[in-house]
């Protein structure tokens, strides 16, 4: 059996599954867990893929690996390759300032035209205009610019601080892939090369930016000889695990929510609510994402002194609709709609309204109501939706399996879970072993019937 390897390392840990490359079956896996925050050490993503390789039982066995990462985090680099700062992630809202500017400047119809995308708080150049304001004598160092997967990937493959890595900083070898350079709003996924104008506009000098590689192609190999794979960003790697077709729309509800599909034409969307990214098997993959997605679970939850299940079961004791109760769940800002600095709001309270189901399901409806309101700007862009692929720790709960089916005007099915994102950068590996994508199969573990009701999406609609 020649087995292959992906990793998601995302916000929150890191996850490697170990797959047979023939069948896609799963023959281990290991895990470990990331810093909390909004900035962090790279270091720390390497730490914790050593100790989740180490929890997998190691990779002396595998053949090819390959790694999906959270997207637009921003890693500077000095021309020794030293981390110049903590990485600021996708989450972290500080160059929500920086992103306004860089729109006022361009435009942002001019934005979509050339990178498709517009400038906000989460995207790289965002970061760096935040860098050279914020911070300009590290913005001065800067030499080269990696995101999260591209400089693990360099990692793996030997390079680093010559006192820590067997190759030495040699820049010129960091590389990515179209599915995480499209997130940066200094590479255009229609044209496949940056906008070095765009780039030196955010940061305020030129520097060295990763090789774009296609789909299937080799990064390298790392000391040992182990094919290493080019990689994606991690929606990008979910579509790919999932094998997201034509139809497909995916939803996935996680530490942020997201909802994307895979098409054949690029996207260009002057209001910025949907990212016109690359997928990572050569087409394209419009995307609208949130800030608040299943933390909005985590905080109710809280709120009530209840775990996941029993807010799931307090919410199906609510009819639809909440009585009347609204959560309008910006927790943390949010990125669609763009308003960073919002917080939450509870509507429509009533003696009759405040109570525990009533509150719970108002939860779980403004968390579904926020990717349903994605879904409508995704079609608004020619995306069929002949089904809703529905991923994330959050869909296995059976209250928001049901209401799934409620908010959504199409049929929701939810596979089995898993770790998607991972499993797509395993066919990444087995791409890059064997020269051709595999074709794994999709276990389904939940399809809730379809039962639309529109006084849900009606009432979230009118506290916008």
């Amino acid at each position: 059996m020649t087995l292959v390897a992906g990793i998601d390392s995302s916000t929150q840990s890191c996850k490697i599954v170990i797959r047979d490359a023939a069948t896609g079956a799963v023959a281990r896996r290991g895990r470990a867990s990331h810093p909390e925050g909004t900035e962090v050490a790279p270091a720390a993503w390497w730490s914790a893929l050593q100790t989740a390789i180490a929890s997998a039982g190691g990779i002396d066995d595998v053949s090819a690996i390959s790694v999906a990462g959270q997207q637009h985090g921003m890693v500077a680099l000095d021309a020794d390759g030293e981390v110049i700062r903590d990485a600021l992630l996708w989450n972290d809202t500080r160059s929500a300032d920086a992103a306004r500017d860089l729109i006022a400047e361009v435009g942002a119809e001019e934005y979509a035209r050339r990178v498709g995308i517009v400038p906000v708080a989460s995207f790289t150049a965002s970061k760096l205009r935040w860098l050279r304001d914020a911070e300009p004598e590290n913005a001065k160092r800067v030499a080269a610019v990696a995101l999260p997967h591209d400089w693990l990937t360099w990692r793996l493959r030997g390079y680093g601080p010559a006192d820590d890595s067997p190759l030495g900083p040699d820049l010129r070898q960091l590389t990515t892939d179209r599915s995480d350079a499209s997130g940066t709003a200094y590479w255009s996924a229609e044209r496949n090369t940056y906008d070095d104008e765009l780039f030196t506009l955010a940061l305020g000098h030129s520097a060295i930016l990763p090789r774009v590689l296609d789909p299937g192609d080799r990064a390298g190999t790392t000391p040992t000889g182990v094919i290493v794979g080019v990689g994606a960003g991690d929606n990008a790697g979910a579509a790919l695990g999932l094998g997201a077709a034509a139809g497909d729309v995916v939803v996935s509800i996680g530490t942020s929510g997201t909802v994307f599909a895979v098409t054949d034409t690029p996207t260009h969307d002057a209001s910025g609510t949907v990212a016109g990214f690359a997928s990572a098997d050569g087409a394209y993959l419009p995307l609208i994402a949130t800030l608040n997605a299943a933390r909005i679970l985590d905080a109710i939850a809280r709120l009530l002194d209840v775990d996941h299940d029993t807010l799931g079961t307090l919410a199906l004791q609510s009819k639809a609709g909440a009585n009347g109760l609204v959560l309008q769940p910006y927790f943390e800002g949010e990125r669609t709609p763009n308003l960073p600095d919002a917080t939450a709001t509870l509507f429509g309270m009533t003696l009759g309204a405040a109570t525990r189901p009533n509150l719970a399901r108002a939860a779980v409806e403004g968390l579904l109501c926020g990717l349903a309101d994605g879904l409508d700007a995704v079609r608004r862009h020619g995306v069929g939706s002949d089904r809703i692929l529905m991923v994330g720790g959050a869909a296995q709960n059976t209250a928001v399996q049901h209401i799934a089916a409620q908010v959504f005007d199409a049929p929701v099915i939810v596979p089995e879970p898993g770790e998607y994102v991972a499993d797509g950068a395993a066919v990444q590996a087995a791409w890059a072993l064997n020269g051709k994508r595999p074709s794994w199969p999709l276990s389904i573990s939940a399809t809730p019937t379809p039962d639309y009701r529109e006084i849900i999406r009606e009432q979230y609609s009118a506290r916008a």
